[in-house]
């Protein structure tokens, strides 16, 4: 399906991003929220690839590994929302 492979590049896009503004940036709570921003776009992407996965199914293992991925994918939103949540204020006050 078009809108997955869609999803699939632009989150992966948005992890890499977000991934190299937390190794360069240098205050502590900011590195730690552009970290949980990272984790939140790699929940998208492997939420997004295995649920492209599941459209094509032709075996019990590909199932399988698409359930995973989408799984892990919806751990890491999970987690990367409450920790995005939990720093936003945090990183805005050490901003300023």
């Amino acid at each position: 399906m078009p809108i997955f492979v869609i999803l699939i590049i632009l989150s992966f896009s948005l992890y890499a991003f977000y991934k190299v503004r937390e190794v360069r940036a240098r205050n502590p709570y900011i590195k730690a929220w552009n970290g949980s921003k990272s984790r939140l776009a790699l929940g998208s992407f492997l939420l997004s690839f295995g649920l492209n996965e599941l459209s094509g199914i032709e075996t019990k293992l590909q199932l399988w590994i698409a359930i995973v991925f989408a799984v892990y994918g919806i751990a890491l939103l999970y987690t990367g929302f409450k920790s995005y949540k939990h720093f936003q204020p945090l990183a805005q006050k050490e901003m300023q």
